[in-house]
């Protein structure tokens, strides 16, 4: 993603100036995005990813272009990675207010008897075990922070409707859209708010998936993707950052009386039915 020009400029007045943000799957893509928009809006942020490289890279990248940021590696679907991230983030920041749940994993493509079963579970815990562990082990710091405190679950548009060969990804996403609800539903008397975006067609490639095709195969992927996104109203794929920017509303005051709220960020395709090529 590009670097802001030099410095890191403060988004809406720096309106979470003081607030501290975790931010899973943040090597890259829309974590990567979402963690420097939070850092555009003051936040000081803990970059987690299981990818070394790209994660410390990421946080790089919000303190060249002036912001605050430590890289923090973590495998959401183990507990005692997830407690250390958090009691990590405390021992730095001194306190934490935003969880964004972002990591998650495709599943690849296939039909649900053709799964391979170990598969299936991987994809569970990370995307479903996974904000699990990390909303259970943020929940004490997020009580103590009261009505300044936010979680966003980064789900899916295949969380909410049916999709080819994607049987364990719409599963875990469609869990965590009803998760996000439940949340919302238990923590909202003590003032945390918790909302969920989901993305449609943006121009990453989750995990890396397609980068690990053949050359051929990754074409396709690609030209396929670009062409389903065409179907839809706006006509196109997003950025990351047009993501990020939603993610950094639901983070903030302006969305104080949002909470439980499922957000499509998806060009309008959970909008209509897919009528085939324009004219």
């Amino acid at each position: 993603m590009p670097l802001p020009d030099k410095e890191l400029q403060r988004s809406e007045h720096g309106k979470l100036i003081g607030r501290v943000a975790v931010v899973t799957g943040a090597a890259g893509g829309i974590g990567c995005a979402t963690a420097l928009a939070l850092a555009q809006a003051g936040a000081r942020v803990v970059v987690s990813d299981m990818q070394l490289e790209a994660g410390e890279a990421a946080a790089a990248l919000i303190r060249t272009a002036g912001g605050q940021a430590v890289f923090v590696a973590c495998d959401v679907s183990e507990p005692a990675q997830v407690a250390r991230l958090i009691e990590q983030t405390v021992e730095e920041y001194g306190a934490l207010q935003i969880l964004v749940n972002n990591a998650g994993i495709s599943g690849g493509s296939s039909l649900a008897h053709e799964m391979d079963i170990e598969l299936w579970d991987r994809v569970m815990a990370v995307n479903v075990r996974g904000p699990f562990l990390c909303v259970k082990a943020a929940m004490p710091h997020l009580l103590a922070s009261g009505h300044q405190a936010a979680i966003i679950n980064i789900a899916s548009t295949y969380g909410l409707i049916g999709a080819l060969r994607a049987p364990a990804y719409c599963a875990s996403k469609g869990a965590l859209v009803n998760l996000t609800r439940q949340l919302a539903v238990d923590y909202g008397p003590q003032g945390i708010r918790v909302n969920a975006v989901c993305p449609g067609y943006i121009d990453t490639d989750m995990g890396g998936s397609v980068a690990k095709l053949p050359a051929e195969q990754a074409t396709a992927a690609r030209a396929r993707r670009e062409a389903n996104a065409a179907l839809q109203p706006l006509g196109r794929q997003a950025q990351a950052d047009e993501v990020a920017r939603v993610v950094a509303f639901l983070a903030s005051d302006d969305s104080s009386f949002m909470t439980g709220s499922i957000v499509t960020v998806d060009g309008g395709c959970t909008a209509t039915v897919n009528h085939g090529p324009r004219a």
